[in-house]
């Protein structure tokens, strides 16, 4: 093979490599493309993400604060049912001390 012939050679197969790869890189662009509506759909759905991200804030301040008010009503109905047993307690012991009276009456009477 003379230097011509080498040379012609390689050229002819370099040419071959750098059109398989630009054929490659083609049939990848070709096939990863993004299409308008593929965006707009991309779009709309970030915008649907968006509203029910807000709708979950929104949700979770709801119940948060729903929580609080309950809590608090909670903890004033316990305040009452502690007073409620404080006043039955000294009931009971009123109506002790008096049934001793009493006793103490009728057996000095």
């Amino acid at each position: 093979m003379s230097g011509a012939e080498f040379i012609a050679a390689t050229a002819a197969i370099l040419f071959m490599a750098f059109l398989a790869g630009w054929f490659t890189h083609w049939l990848i662009s070709r096939i990863t493309r993004v299409t308008r509506s593929d965006m707009d759909d991309l779009d709309k759905m970030a915008q649907e993400l968006h509203q029910v991200e807000e709708a979950h804030d929104e949700a979770t301040a709801y119940f948060q604060q729903r929580e609080a008010a309950l809590t608090n009503k909670l903890r004033e109905t316990e305040a009452e049912l502690e007073a409620a047993m404080d006043g039955l307690r000294n009931a009971r012991a009123e109506t002790e001390e008096l049934r001793a009276y009493v006793e103490r009456s009728k057996q000095t009477g």
